[in-house]
């Protein structure tokens, strides 16, 4: 069985190319419904899996999609969808019982992708008796907030 890893991406560009991308998403998602199974665009290759599971959009923000995706992040896939439609994204994504938590960007046909490793994870703790997680001597009632706070550091510190 698989561990379900939440994506939220927002695509940024042309106005045309973001109504493609909805249309896009709005087709997946009701394909997904008939077919019960996850989905992919037309134009990307069945090789490496990243299909889209549970996709959601956002009607506030018609930009922003959230899904599912078995094990880890399909930043690969998102990548070719805006090569295809000249735009740019933000794609964050978690997976905490894999520990995978991060964010990929592109933007100007560049890719970054910043994540948690193994080290981040080791810089808090939690305290069963008390229900809380430490870290530097503070007291959280959620790890989220932590886990935010030490990619958003990775990300002012990242060299390209």
């Amino acid at each position: 069985m698989a561990n379900w890893c939440n994506n939220t991406v927002a695509f940024e560009g042309n106005p045309e190319a973001i109504r493609q991308i909805q249309r896009l998403f709005k087709e997946m998602a009701e394909q997904e419904q008939k077919e019960g199974c996850g989905q992919l665009p037309d134009f990307v290759a069945d090789s490496n899996g990243g299909y889209f599971f549970g996709i959601y959009q956002d009607y506030d923000n018609t930009d922003t999609f959230q899904y599912e995706t078995k094990w880890s992040p399909n930043t690969e896939v998102l990548q070719k969808i805006a090569e295809h439609y000249k735009v740019d994204f933000t794609q964050d994504y978690e997976e905490l019982g894999c520990l995978v938590f991060g964010r990929a960007t592109f933007s100007d046909r560049l890719l970054t992708d910043i994540y948690l490793d193994d080290e981040d994870f080791d810089k808090y703790e939690y305290d069963e008796e008390n229900s809380v997680w430490y870290f530097e001597n503070e007291t959280y009632e959620s790890d989220y907030e932590i886990l935010e706070i030490l990619l958003e550091r990775k990300i002012e510190n990242h060299q390209p």
